[in-house]
Order: C-alpha cells, then structure tokens, then sequence
C-alpha cells in the first residue's frame, strides 16, 4: 500500500475515533455531507471531479487520496481528473500547482494501469 492508501486508512481510524467519543458532531456532519451529496443535478462523477479540485485548492493530501479515489470509482478518467485540478491551479495558484504531485500520487496509486486520455487516444 502506497501513502496515499494510507492516508485513506488513518482518515477512516480518524472518522471511527470521531463518531465513538464525538458521536453527536460527527453523526450530524456527516448527515449534512449526505444530505448534500444526494442532490440529482450532477452526477457523482462530476461531484467528485468538483471535489478534487476543491482538494487541491485546499491543499489536503487526505482529501486528494478520498476523492480521486472516488472520481476513478464512478467513472472519471486521469485526463478529466488532471484537468479538474487544474482547474484549482486557475484559481488557487503556485500553492494548488504544488499539489498536483500528490494528486499524481494518487492517481498512480488507485489507477496505475489506465494512463488514457479523456477522448480515448
């Protein structure tokens, strides 16, 4: 298991040590973050493509691994992933551009073998 994988792990010890000794906070954030996710107007790839690139601006290695994890689950190639947070570069600049190594790391990690590009080339 790579880094990333690892981050993914400790985020969940993280999320379980939460929900035991914190379990109103927890349980009504976590709510909240259903609650929103379940809208119908995106798809979850596109939900989760918006995530990543809010990962990147944000600067979080955890939330990276979570959510290129999750774009390459529901379909998201690494072209259209790449591009989402570049998108964050755009917005967030030099410190989002830094970043990318560790979405690099992600998506070489949970998506070693499909290097294609978005229009199949």
């Amino acid at each position: 298991m790579g880094r990333m994988g690892e981050l993914l792990q400790q985020s969940a010890k993280t999320r379980q040590r939460l929900l035991k000794d914190y379990p109103s906070e927890t349980k009504s954030f976590l709510n909240f973050l259903h609650k929103t996710e379940a809208g119908v107007a995106l798809s979850q790839r596109q939900k989760e493509l918006i995530n990543v690139a809010l990962a990147v601006a944000a600067q979080c290695d955890r939330c990276i691994a979570i959510h290129v994890k999750s774009a390459i689950k529901y379909g998201a190639t690494r072209d259209e992933i790449v591009e989402s947070a570049f998108m964050a570069v755009i917005m967030h600049g030099g410190p989002a551009y830094m970043y990318m190594t560790s979405l690099f790391e992600a998506l070489d990690e949970f998506l070693p073998d499909r290097k294609e590009k978005a229009d199949g080339a």
